[in-house]
């Protein structure tokens, strides 16, 4: 890790974190663990505003993590039929309910490989999960890669690369702050034309 460089970095963060709307929800924002594996499953590639909206709904219906599992994938289809690829998705966060609750007896597993056996679970919705229950993780979403690129903290496009590079780059302590504080930048300043006109302006980009 090159120090100064990781100094500018962490320094560059936390004026980000500054600049966004800390008071904004994202999906990940749950209090139970599975709603929090769950909404984060349905937030790929859908707007988390769609995400929090339909995450309600459903919640409200199914209460319980087993009641998710014993759900019908026509009643499950129907409530998420918002997001995008709601038919996939539907499928497998009812396989997932159902492993959590016989394999994890309903508490799900803070373990990255335990994460990606689970159906739908990739990297980023893995780190996203482990990062909210406190896990040094970093999740590669859209905004991340973005902001990644245009901060010169990575050079790659490949998501699993870039979490690769932001880990050498910064301390261990920073790592949860990262999704969150770019995630919120991102959807602050909605384009990307935005949020890099915001950074120059506030000297962040240099």
């Amino acid at each position: 890790m090159n120090s100064m460089r990781a100094k500018k970095a962490v320094k560059q963060l936390k004026r980000i974190e500054k600049l966004a709307d800390g008071n904004m929800l994202l999906a990940a924002d749950w209090k139970e663990d599975w709603k929090v594996l769950i909404s984060t499953i349905l937030s790929s590639q859908t707007k988390d505003e769609t995400t929090i909206k339909i995450s309600h709904i459903l919640y409200k219906k199914y209460l319980t993590l087993k009641k998710l599992a014993n759900a019908s994938l026509k009643d499950v289809k129907n409530v998420i039929k918002p997001v995008n690829f709601y038919k996939t998705k539907a499928k497998h966060i009812i396989q997932t309910a159902r492993i959590i609750v016989d394999k994890y007896p309903n508490q799900v597993p803070r373990d990255i490989e335990k994460l990606l056996e689970l159906p739908g679970v990739g990297r980023k919705t893995a780190n996203v999960f482990l990062a909210v229950m406190k896990k040094p993780a970093i999740g590669v979403d859209t905004h991340v890669a973005f902001l990644s690129r245009l901060l010169g903290w990575t050079k790659n496009k490949h998501p699993h690369k870039i979490e690769e590079d932001l880990k050498e780059l910064f301390p261990r302590e920073y790592w949860i702050l990262i999704n969150y504080a770019l995630v919120r930048f991102g959807r602050t300043f909605k384009t990307r034309k935005r949020q890099e006109e915001k950074l120059k302006q506030e000297r962040v980009l240099k």
